[in-house]
């Protein structure tokens, strides 16, 4: 069962796990589990997502219940007045606080451009229909124009392991919050590999020691990402509306060893 965050006639709100899709997905055909059709089932009728989680990312996801309210809600991500915090476990000491204005570009991968799809998009199936406000257009080649890229990040807490993983004796991590103001594809974990600060856990954008080395002192299984928080104008009533949830258990217990269980409150 998901765990329901929020529900009314419109709209609901779950806390995602991770390691569960959002959507089918080309690119992981293989794949019996999404959020979309397990909390269909379990609430009985269709939802839309407004937005995206990547697989690894854990925390709130939001849906509509007509296509209307998907509608009004990806107008607000696209006009960027929806606002989300992102908690990450990261390689290295970043600055206290700061600003990562960098433009991404996205190419598509073989499996879409063989069945014609930009990247991301969702089979033709209608439990599947998705307003994804973070697609940017196409080129002819497969190739996508640079588009504008904005996240806020500030530095919660830092510590060094007395563990040899590059040419240092030790290693060193920080807890971050992460406020993106647009929603590129993969922004947060591109944004902070730009930073050479890439999420722990993140097997594409990250480093496979610090992955590895956190897989044997810690037992992670997961990429150290989650949406704690995520405010919007009710797209039916126009009242403010802010959801959050807690840290996984997977998460939490990460933070735990790291002697930062203090820092973010249950």
């Amino acid at each position: 069962m998901l765990d329901i965050l929020y529900r009314d006639e419109w709209l609901v709100a779950i806390h995602k796990p991770s390691g569960l899709l959002v959507h089918r997905s080309p690119i992981a055909a293989r794949e019996e589990r999404f959020a979309v059709q397990l909390l269909r089932d379990q609430i009985g009728r269709r939802v839309f997502p407004a937005h995206r989680l990547d697989r690894g990312t854990s925390g709130v996801l939001l849906f509509a219940l007509d296509a209307g309210m998907a509608a009004a809600l990806g107008a607000q991500f696209e006009a960027r007045t929806v606002q989300k915090r992102y908690l990450a476990v990261v390689r290295g000491h970043p600055a206290e606080a700061g600003v990562i204005d960098h433009p991404l570009v996205r190419k598509l991968d073989a499996i879409e451009r063989r069945h014609g799809r930009g990247a991301g998009s969702r089979d033709a199936l209608p439990e599947d229909e998705d307003i994804d406000p973070g697609d940017e257009p196409q080129k002819a080649d497969g190739a996508t124009a640079a588009q504008p890229a904005l996240t806020h990040f500030r530095r919660l807490a830092t510590t060094e392991l007395p563990h040899a993983v590059d040419r240092y004796p030790t290693s060193r991590y920080a807890l971050v919050e992460l406020t993106p103001e647009t929603g590129r594809r993969h922004q947060l974990r591109r944004h902070l590999k730009h930073l050479s600060h890439p999420i722990i856990g993140d097997a594409t954008y990250g480093k496979g020691r610090h992955n590895r080395l956190f897989q044997t002192l810690f037992g992670c299984q997961r990429m150290l990402l989650a949406c704690t928080a995520l405010s919007v104008a009710h797209p039916a009533t126009g009242t403010p509306l802010h959801f959050t949830a807690p840290l996984a258990d997977d998460f939490r217990a990460v933070l735990r060893h790291l002697g930062w269980d203090d820092v973010v409150p249950d």
